[in-house]
């Protein structure tokens, strides 16, 4: 808690979507695409180890505006509206007398443009519910607080970005005027670097996907294709005007004089496969669907270091309170890791839990070693939530086959580490809400010494 009379810190969270980790330089990206982003990692607190609850972008969403599983508040999958009475970051924060803002994507709506009490307490609203729907990369849309349609200039990431330094301006420009020091919490929400759905491409800025094409793809991509070819000019294009956007807004808080007294989030929501692991980008539990670049700075976040635990996307609800100074509520699922920024010493979940719904009904935990996830084969990803019967699909040695490429599900002389991954499995399950299931067993067979096909890593 800050001190009654204390200067209490801005808030700022820069997301980004379908993200991969390794496309920054602090994860082995060769290409130079996310210098901001490596600065902050380096000069603040590095989540080595990030990874999301729900790899698919409302679920995620819901998650991180409440700090809840995907199940608890009921949006498991697209098209599920945040219920009303779900609290989310803009409450908390508002609460707490901070103004704010919400700009870009939202996902947690029911109707285009976005109800008033569908926005989830947001004061200032500057938003489209699917921005990939009611814009495209040099055209974009969003909605006012009046929900009038707003036409902004621009290649989009940077249209976003020019909406988000105003709203810092004039917050700026406020307290000056009321000679107060409110503090703002302003939610960034990037649709890029997500595919433009009607063209399944990934629409860089003019210029930008020729210097990125046939160059560094990653050892995933590189032995499974799918699209990765066609689409990693484009997706890295967007991602090196995105970590331009995360400098152009820093340098705006520096030239304000409120760099030091922000605590800025960098975090996306789910990563890319390029229809390695199913036939489109995520919806998986590998890591190249769930682990995403995540990095904080500003006050209790200098020179963290590098946090190797595993932190989940439900993990930071929780550690923007805390850092805030805000209590952090009982009903939110994940943990804070100021703590671990801070070097103290506290217990912390050696697996990440992951619920996996669209695509499939499925579940998975991640250790440092170890990936297991199982499905429900008689469940419908999109009318399901959940099931009280699953089968055994993945296991991954992550030491000795980090690209997960060699699936070791059912082999005999890994039976005793997936039983234990079992069982650790369904307790992550009942601490997250869920009923315990039963879990069934792969058919137990030998390890061959062959090369697994493409369609057995898809299964």
């Amino acid at each position: 808690m800050h001190e009654k009379g204390t200067t209490r810190p801005n808030v700022i969270v820069f997301f980004t979507d379908q993200q991969r980790w390794d496309s920054t330089g602090v994860h082995g990206n060769p290409l130079g695409l996310t210098p901001n982003f490596d600065r902050m990692a380096a000069e603040g607190t590095h989540v080595n180890h990030s990874f999301t609850c729900q790899p698919v972008c409302g679920p995620a969403r819901s998650s991180l505006q409440t700090g809840e599983y995907a199940t608890t508040t009921g949006c498991y999958r697209n098209g599920i509206p945040l219920p009303p009475d779900r609290k989310t970051l803009a409450h908390y924060f508002r609460d707490s007398g901070y103004r704010t803002g919400y700009i870009g994507k939202w996902h947690l709506a029911s109707s285009e443009p976005v109800l008033e009490e569908q926005r989830g307490g947001y004061e200032h609203w500057l938003a489209s519910n699917v921005l990939e729907f009611s814009s495209d990369a040099y055209d974009t849309v969003m909605y006012n607080n009046e929900n009038e349609p707003v036409h902004l200039p621009g290649y989009r990431a940077d249209a976003l970005t020019d909406a988000a330094i105003q709203f810092v301006h004039k917050e700026k420009k406020k307290n000056l005027k009321e000679k107060s020091e409110e503090p703002f919490f302003l939610f960034l929400s990037y649709i890029e670097p997500h595919h433009q759905n009607h063209l399944d491409n990934y629409p860089a800025p003019i210029g930008y996907e020729e210097q990125y094409s046939g160059r560094w793809t990653p050892p995933d991509l590189a032995a499974l294709g799918g699209t990765a070819q066609q689409h990693l000019g484009g997706y890295y294009g967007m991602i090196k005007r995105l970590d331009e956007a995360l400098g152009r807004l820093i340098d705006s808080l520096r030239s304000l004089q409120l760099l030091e007294n922000t605590i800025v989030l960098f975090t996306s929501d789910h990563g890319c496969h390029f229809k390695t692991r199913n036939s489109e980008y995520k919806r998986s539990c590998h890591d190249s669907s769930i682990r995403v670049p995540t990095a904080l700075i500003g006050p209790g976040f200098e020179a963290g270091g590098r946090i190797q635990e595993l932190v989940s996307l439900i993990d930071l609800p929780p550690t923007l309170l805390d850092a805030a100074g805000i209590p952090v509520p009982e009903t939110m699922q994940g943990r804070s890791i100021l703590p671990l920024a801070q070097k103290k010493s506290i217990e912390w979940p050696k697996e990440m839990f992951l619920q996996i719904s669209e695509s499939e009904v499925g579940r998975a935990i991640r250790t440092n070693r170890w990936k297991y996830s199982v499905y429900a084969p008689d469940k419908n990803g999109w009318t399901d939530a959940a099931s009280d019967v699953y089968e055994e699909q993945f296991l991954y040695d992550l030491h000795a086959d980090p690209h997960e490429l060699s699936n070791l599900i059912g082999v005999e002389s890994y039976a005793s580490i997936t039983a234990e991954l079992r069982e650790r499995l369904i307790a992550r399950m009942m601490e997250a809400g869920e009923e315990a299931p039963e879990i069934r067993p792969a058919k137990s067979r030998k390890l061959e010494q062959r090369r697994i096909s493409v369609e057995e890593l898809r299964i």
